[in-house]
């Protein structure tokens, strides 16, 4: 093999190298996040259509709590600290964000459970984290999550001896081309 065609063929051999690197890298978050939903990893709860037939008489705690970026101008909290329902059991809670700028944002809550490897048992029938949210400014919205705790959580030995979980929301502002919609429509309903 002549070394013209060996220096081709590394070349290549590195392009495609670099294509694949780059290809893996663009895929890296959404499998992330796929693995993450499937398994509960990282505390990342999941969504479920229905709460479960069985309600188990133990007792669980489920406290709350809520974070912003802070280049979002808003104030984000619960409405109550905490929670305590049987396992099973759908719960409702409401977290309550103002704006406290003079324009809308467009904002998206994140969410995780500590500990982390309960995350897979905990179960959200509705949240406001599922979509992009509107916050005209100074305005106040009281925002509601139906959950629930899987009754299997009892059966892993690895969760069977909590007694308490956190529920934990973090408000950024929405960077989705979706966000840029709707500050347009909302921009124009305040003109």
């Amino acid at each position: 093999m002549s070394e013209r065609a060996k220096m081709r063929r590394t070349a290549l051999i590195a392009g495609a190298v670099v294509a694949g690197m780059t290809g893996l890298a663009f895929a890296a978050v959404p499998l992330y996040d796929a693995f993450c939903k499937i398994t509960g990893y990282g505390g990342t709860t999941q969504e479920a259509e229905a709460a479960p037939a069985q309600i188990l008489d133990r007792r669980i705690e489920v406290r709350f709590d809520a974070n912003h970026a802070p280049d979002l101008p808003v104030e984000f909290t619960p409405k109550q600290r905490a929670e305590t329902l049987r396992i099973g059991e759908t719960g409702l809670a409401f977290y309550r964000v103002r704006n406290t700028s003079n324009e809308p944002v467009v904002a998206r809550a994140t969410y995780n459970v500590t500990p982390h490897v309960a995350g897979q048992y905990f179960a959200k029938l509705e949240c406001f984290c599922f979509t992009d949210r509107v916050i005209a400014p100074g305005a106040e919205v009281d925002l509601p999550v139906v959950y629930f705790v899987d009754p299997e959580i009892v059966s892993d030995p690895d969760t069977a001896g909590i007694g308490t979980l956190t529920l934990s929301y973090t408000f950024f502002r929405s960077t989705s081309p979706e966000a840029q919609a709707l500050l347009e429509a909302a921009a124009g309903q305040t003109s």
